[in-house]
């Protein structure tokens, strides 16, 4: 009798201490692990061949393009006091402008670097994996992402120097404290550019399982910008704001409402912030009013502080865009059922 009350007693001190105990807390940071993925996705990216490819490519681009510029600024550098800005703008048939090549090559290369890398986990079996070790789906899909805007970064600030170096041992002369700066806003916006293909891509490879359908579909949305997307929105102006007299009260509404609708594409933000930030003597986007000619009739180049002003909003939208579809991609992700 007391043998078995001794058993049992135990027994049920053990049980109200495993119920009454408090829960044990995850240790460490959410964010925990974000640093080594972004160290080895980097790696795999700078290592692979399709981004060798693209660099090859866009590298190639960028001498082409600087040659042809080159040989249109030597006659003018004493005449223009932004002759470096005009190594990314001047164009020459049958080549166009730098910039012009990069509003195409940047989303390819951003959408190359990120169509496989959620589903990619997926098809080789290896997310589980991942996952069993102390890294969060946090920092998995942070450190992916970081990994891909780094690289793409990198990538395209190399270049950016590449184009400096040829226009100081061609030209003979360095760039001054405003060109530099105009460049380098120029190139936190081509970042930011990709980022935003950067960030729809991972989101359809979140969605769908599949890389080539991740890759289509990234591809299409890019198309669709890049192609309809002006159209429609001509389209839509003229259906919420028709011309039926004709008067410029009328003009300047339309035109209003295109603008508006246009900047809901990135490529439209993207290359209104190029315009501004390379082209110091553009003053609005637009229509242009009588009031806002002054100065510009005569040349006079806005400060970078007032083209800065400018073109904010523009690189504001641009921020916010790749912001808003990391969160859209992070909610995904975060549903997802993964398992062994």
């Amino acid at each position: 009798m007391l043998r078995s009350l001794s058993r049992i007693i135990p027994a049920q001190s053990r049980k109200t201490q495993a119920t009454t105990a408090p829960r044990v807390k995850r240790e460490g940071s959410p964010w925990r692990g974000v640093w080594a993925v972004v160290a080895k996705d980097m790696a795999d990216h700078l290592t692979s061949a399709r981004m060798r490819i693209l660099e090859l490519l866009i590298l190639l681009t960028a001498v082409g393009t600087v040659y042809v510029a080159l040989q249109d600024i030597r006659s003018s550098t004493s005449q223009n006091p932004f002759v470096f800005l005009k190594l990314f703008t001047t164009a020459r048939d049958p080549l166009p402008a730098f910039v012009g090549f990069l509003g195409f090559l940047v989303p390819l290369i951003a959408i190359a670097l990120a169509f496989d890398s959620i589903n990619g986990e997926f098809s080789q079996r290896t997310m589980s994996r991942v996952l069993a070790q102390p890294i969060y789906r946090d920092a998995l899909l942070l450190g992916k992402f970081l990994a891909g805007l780094f690289t793409l970064a990198l990538v395209l600030a190399a270049i950016w120097l590449l184009i400096i170096g040829m226009g100081i041992l061609q030209l003979g002369l360095p760039p001054s404290g405003e060109e530099v700066g105009r460049m380098l806003l120029f190139l936190v916006a081509t970042i930011f550019y990709g980022g935003i293909w950067l960030a729809l891509a991972q989101t359809f490879s979140t969605i769908f399982r599949q890389p080539a359908t991740a890759a289509l579909a990234s591809i299409a949305v890019w198309l669709f910008f890049v192609i309809f997307w002006d159209i429609l929105a001509n389209l839509v102006a003229r259906a919420l704001q028709p011309i039926v007299i004709g008067t410029t009260q009328e003009i300047l509404d339309q035109a209003q409402v295109l603008q508006t609708l246009s900047r809901f594409s990135p490529n439209t933000l993207y290359v209104e912030a190029t315009v501004g930030l390379l082209n110091p003597a553009v003053r609005a986007f637009g229509l242009v009013l009588p009031s806002q000619l002054q100065g510009a009739i005569l040349g006079t180049p806005l400060p970078l502080g007032e083209s800065v002003m400018l073109i904010w909003p523009h690189l504001t939208g641009l921020i916010a865009a790749t912001i808003l579809l990391f969160a859209l991609n992070y909610v995904l992700f975060q549903q997802q059922e993964i398992r062994a």
